[in-house]
């Protein structure tokens, strides 16, 4: 166990203690006498003395020592026990062993060893370590103490910890946390890492330097376990700006899981909305445990083992033997029970697996316990077959859960008859155990039932179902101009010989669902499976036929519910009809059309989420000619929702992620084609359809359905390894090719010459295939080889490994779709605007995060919404007015102080013009743009346009005035005079600036904006003041500001007192300017009252009423070249983008918003 660090001399203590290993920093040594068969007289007498020692003080047999160099004091890290006996430095001992001392020392050497190198000062090198060694003591006494209580003491004082160290709200929700280092450059940084639900935190203070950071999961592009030049085992997580290191965990294969799962977790709740309505564990995070995530973790396995749906939840896994007859012996193995299925699994892996339905057992016994049969158990199924489990632990609790759901099953699902019963057997048939026949039904009044169902879906239905398969049909009508009645006679006796090979493993292991599943039905598959039993095999091993038998008359009620109805998806099927297998006659003829149509149709009412995306008709056509019409609709059902889960949706993110991991797997399978091509991203994008289609597009069909077998057997791991197996067959080739087409080219016509000699049927050409040259001979590769290849080369993958690339290469996904979203918005608004796309990028980083940290923590508001990735672009990321608002004080040149929230709910206001209350990012962009970049007179209109209606509301219109100083006082004469004893007389000026107005008047043909009233005018002012404040020329500003202020309440009183004595009132005129004609004043004043237009949103102004128009504000502000410096001045935006990325966190605490936390803290989210 490791030991806190304490000083030992050695001087006299050499001769008890041998030294076995030693390095640069550290020495391993035994204790004399332990170990030494037949050693020297020293050896034996100290053996002695540490055996006749009280047993509680005996010596540790083995010890690990930091050396100091340069002294002869070392420090005990680790030892097998702790140390004591000694005058002064000894310890309290327990138990040791070589095996448990070498294990500290591997962890040292694969840890630390390299690290140390990187320090210059030694003292640096004994704190370090020291600090590692009690970290990893407190960790190990945490990890006992979780394992003891749910809430252990530890965990309490971290949370503590991390809560004051982050200052996170408390929906923050801590998961766990770890001793670890992370890597700043070539220097290591010991510290603690936390774990939490949104976010991946370390903190550290080492040597008087505190070093915090913060992660958010959803800005993790990628998450790694690789090495660096000092360290042989670190978690690596990438983000856009930084990679970071972490090492030197005392367990980092669970660190790794767990921040695997947060990562995968937390990216599919924010980014993946598809999936986040499809689980129930995502919707409220704070709910979110370390055993809940290892729980999920083992569920999604077992959902992926066994193929099972999405709906199922895990409850016990156990460690027991199952009796297998074909073995004559028990196999060890674990069992599996979730809500609806018993599962089983042999250790070893693909000797045996058993998927056993509730829906289809009879009765679950308990027998007596023997020692030839400990705790075993009896599964009854109706197919007159038992399964009996032995060593069971905990066996009474377990068969009373199982008894449990067992009775919700058959309360809920109650045993149906199949109504498509096979005609030449006189008893009724269960669809889930009898699709092969040979099976006998189980308890009374299944007959009636059945013949019940039958008539009831007959009368229901006003559409012709198919009752057989497509292929069935259409072989027996021998139709005109078609071979399939000359089958050649070799042919036709390996389909007997297949058929033969399969009725007799049906014997030895079973016929339905709940077969025993062997590496001798995978060979058998392999082989390809006989026409005559693809169909209910492909039921069978999809365990479709138990969604089928569930639920009766389902699918007709789909079709009637369906059919006629029209949307979107109807509109597409109608289109790919006709391009499902135009060259099979099934699917020339209205028949098969119908049937398609049908299948297609129902199933896109049935998931609306989902509805219809191409591949879906061709995968269902070759469907219907192996299954019944509703047989292909359940077949597809499961293809859909749990064998491809998440290929068929709006942005088909499985088929994506799978691409990802084919290409890593290339990458380890086939070294030299990825060395070759360095780009595999073109080897992905040929093989999309591979995936999409299971290759039904690409080979000739005959060849193509016996892929569709092993898929259905092993699920996508047939389809890894047969490209994999597809791409070694023409690596040569490939790493030849000089361009992607001519690659394109090669693989093209290597899969329309994969040819299946074997069966029965006469070739049926392809029309989905590229179109290749045939200039050149292509030899011709046999499917069967091809699959045997690539089971032997490269199927020692298991689901287990397949799963784990899934959950990394999702991230990758998930986020080049944000990357596509994230240039999609900016190519938009780029050409709008005059910041810099660097700045910009950085803008909508901002952007993006504050609208997912409202999603961190506040699921309550009602206008926050998800992330929604089917709506357009633009609109996937939007935000509110305290979101706004946040990001307002953090990035816009225009703050004011107290007045600097209601500045920023006004351009709020402003710029949500369809009063949603939420906003998109190009309206930020524009609106700092003009804040940055704009002429005077645009950044005069947007403060204009801000003191208005709809940005202006009544309550604000009403606050209290500011401008109450005798300095605007409208009485005071309008010359001012200056520091050098000039004077500038403004009523000359303003002569001057109404005479302009008055002419502008006739050429401007932009919307006008409405005027402004005394009170609103009133708010511009006291906005344009707190601008000012602290401004460097804030003297000039405020005088300035206050002339131009005295100037605009005259202009207003002007034309207030003109309206109220008559457009002719000679003596305020003759006061004004009394060489000014008549005329020019009435066309100013009579425009300064008139009603606004009818388009404004401003309140009427009633006759009489003091307004002032953005013309009068503007031209008395560019009087005044202080103003005009002011708003002209080049505004620099990127130290507020860098200031930004520091602090956005800090605005946040336990009500969304506070004052920052100052310099003192400062957090780096990269």
């Amino acid at each position: 166990m490791w030991l806190k660090p304490e000083e030992v001399l050695l001087k006299n203590a050499l001769k008890l203690w041998v030294t076995q290993k030693s390095s640069g920093y550290f020495v391993l040594q035994r204790r004399r006498g332990h170990g030494d068969a037949g050693g020297r007289f020293t050896g034996r007498l100290v053996g002695a003395l540490d055996a006749v020692l009280d047993s509680n003080a005996r010596v540790a047999p083995f010890r690990i020592l930091l050396q100091v160099p340069g002294s002869q004091v070392y420090s005990a890290i680790a030892c097998g026990e702790l140390l004591n006996g000694s005058e002064v430095y000894w310890a309290i001992a327990i138990g040791a062993t070589a095996e448990e001392i070498n294990q500290h020392w591997e962890w040292l050497e694969q840890n630390l060893l390299h690290t140390l190198s990187v320090f210059d000062n030694k003292e640096d090198i004994v704190s370090f370590v020291k600090g590692k060694v009690k970290a990893l003591i407190a960790e190990e006494t945490s990890s006992k103490l979780a394992e003891q209580e749910e809430d252990p003491e530890k965990f309490r004082e971290a949370l503590v910890k991390f809560e004051s160290r982050f200052n996170f709200p408390e929906a923050e929700k801590l998961i766990t946390y770890y001793s670890c280092c992370c890597w700043k450059g070539k220097v290591p940084r010991q510290g603690w890492l936390y774990l939490s639900i949104n976010h991946l935190c370390f903190y550290s203070f080492f040597l008087g330097k505190e070093l915090k950071l913060i992660i958010p999961w959803v800005e993790v592009q990628k998450l790694e376990r690789t090495s660096n030049v000092f360290m042989t085992d670190t978690v690596r997580v990438t983000t856009p700006n930084k990679e970071r290191d972490f090492s030197t965990f005392l367990n980092i294969a669970e660190a790794f899981r767990i921040m695997e799962q947060l990562a995968d977790v937390t990216l599919r709740r924010l980014l993946d909305n598809e999936i986040f309505e499809l689980d129930p564990g995502l919707q409220d995070p704070t709910q979110i445990t370390k055993r809940d995530l290892e729980a999920r973790a083992q569920n999604e396995f077992f959902r992926a083992f066994f193929r099972l749906p999405r709906k199922e939840k895990l409850h016990e896994v156990v460690d027991c033997s199952l009796w297998t007859p074909f073995s004559r012996c028990h196999t060890a193995g674990r069992m599996y029970t979730s809500d609806s299925y018993i599962c089983f699994a042999s250790k070893e892996n693909g000797c045996c697996n058993v998927i056993i339905p509730l829906r289809e057992v009879i009765s679950i016994e308990k027998m007596e316990d023997t020692s030839l049969l400990p705790n075993p158990i009896i599964v009854s199924i109706r197919s007159k077959t038992a399964f009996q489990f032995i060593e069971l632990k905990d066996r009474d609790t377990l068969v009373e859960n199982l008894l449990q759901r067992l009775k919700e099953v058959n309360s809920s699902n109650p045993v149906q008859c199949n109504n498509l019963q096979n005609k030449k057997q006189n008893t009724p048939e269960f669809a889930s155990t009898c699709v092969l026949g040979d099976c006998e039904p189980e308890g009374p009044g299944t007959e009636a039932a059945q013949s019940k169902d039958r008539s009831e879906c007959d009368k229901e239905s006003s559409y012709m179902l198919n009752a057989e398969a497509l292929r069935s049909d259409f072989h027996q009508s021998g139709m005109a101009g078609l071979d399939f009645g000359k089958i050649p006679s070799c042919s036709q006796s390996r389909e007997q010989i297949k058929e033969s090979l399969w009725n007799d493993h049906f014997v030895e292991y079973g016929r339905t669902v709940c077969m025993f599943r062997t590496e001798k039905i995978r060979k058998l598959v392999a082989m390809g499976i006989p026409e005559s039993l693809r169909g209910k095999l492909w039921l069978l091993f999809s365990d479709a036929v138990t969604d089928l038998a569930s639920h009766p008359g389902y699918y007709v009620h789909l079709v009637e519910a369906s059919m006629g109805k029209c949307c979107m998806a109807t509109e597409e099927i109608e289109r790919d009809l006709h391009r499902s297998l135009p060259e099979h006659p099934a699917f020339q003829s209205e028949t098969g059309i119908a049937a398609l149509r049908r299948v297609l149709t129902a199933y896109a009412h049935r998931n609306p989420k989902i509805g219809y995306c191409q591949s879906m008709n061709i995968l269902t056509s070759v469907l219907l000619l192996y299954a019944k019409e509703e047989e292909a609709f359940w077949l597809l059902v499961a293809v859909c929702e749990r064998m491809l889960p998440d290929y068929f949706n709006h942005r088909v993110i499985g088929a994506q992620v799978d691409q990802s991991v084919f290409e890593e797997l290339i990458k380890e399978q086939l070294p030299e084609l990825a060395e070759h091509m360095k780009d595999l991203t073109t080897l992905a994008s040929i093989s999309l359809s591979w995936f999409l289609t299971l290759f039904l597009s690409i080979m000739p069909l005959e060849s193509a359905v016996n892929v569709v077998d092993c898929f259905f057997y092993d699920g996508i791991k047939a389809i890894f390894q047969l490209g994999l197996a597809i791409l070694e067959a023409n690596a040569v080739d490939l790493c030849n090719s000089k361009d992607d087409g001519q690659a394109l080219m090669i693989l093209s016509r290597f899969l329309e010459h994969v040819k299946n000699e074997e069966s029965p049927l006469p070739p049926i050409g392809n029309h989905h295939a590229f179109f290749s040259d045939d200039q050149e001979a292509t030899p011709v590769t046999e499917i069967a080889n091809l699959i045997h290849d690539s089971y032997e080369k490269f199927g020692d993958h298991s689901v287990e490994q397949i799963e784990h690339m899934r959950y990394k290469h999702r991230i990758r996904v998930l986020q080049s779709h944000e990357d596509t979203t994230k240039q999609n918005v900016l190519r938009v608004v780029i050409p709008d605007v005059s910041i810099l796309p660097e700045d910009l990028e950085e803008l909508y980083d901002l952007f993006k995060r504050e609208h997912l940290i409202r999603c961190y923590w506040d699921t309550t508001s009602p206008v926050v919404e998800r992330h929604d990735p089917s709506r357009p672009y633009a609109e996937q990321y939007r935000i509110d007015a305290q979101q706004f608002t946040n990001l307002y004080k953090l990035v816009s040149p225009w703050t004011c102080g107290e007045h600097t929230d209601v500045l920023a709910k006004r351009t709020f206001r402003l710029l949500d013009e369809n009063l949603d209350r939420l906003i998109e990012f190009k309206g930020l962009a524009s609106c700092l743009d003009v804040m940055y970049n704009g002429e005077m007179n645009e950044k005069i209109k947007l403060l204009y346009k801000l003191h208005i209606p709809p940005a202006l509301t009544e309550n604000e219109r009403d606050s209290q005035s500011p401008l109450k100083n005798p300095l605007l006082s409208t009485s005071r004469p309008l010359v001012i005079g200056k520091a050098n004893g000039d004077a500038v007389d403004y009523q000359k000026q303003l002569k001057q600036m109404l005479k302009d107005l008055a002419k502008e008047k006739d050429t401007k043909t932009e919307k006008e904006l409405p005027k402004m009233s005394q009170r609103e005018f009133i708010q511009f002012c006291k906005t344009l003041y707190s601008m000012f404040h602290e401004a460097p020329e804030e003297n000039d500003l405020y005088q300035a500001i206050a002339t131009v202020t005295t100037l605009l309440l005259q202009i207003g009183e002007v034309g207030q007192r003109s309206i109220s004595l008559g457009s002719g009132s000679d003596e305020f005129t003759e006061d004004l300017q009394p060489e000014a004609a008549a005329a020019d004043q009435d066309a100013v004043f009579t425009d300064t009252v008139k009603t606004p237009h009818k388009d404004s949103q401003s309140s009427p102004v009633t006759e009489g009423d003091w307004t002032v128009s953005f013309e009068h504000i503007l031209a008395s502000l560019l009087t005044e070249q202080s103003l005009v410096n002011f708003f002209e001045k080049p505004l620099e935006l990127k130290p507020k983008l860098e200031n930004a990325k520091l602090h956005q966190y800090s605005l946040k605490t336990n009500g969304m918003s506070c004052q920052s936390r100052g310099e003192q803290t400062k957090l780096s989210t990269q």
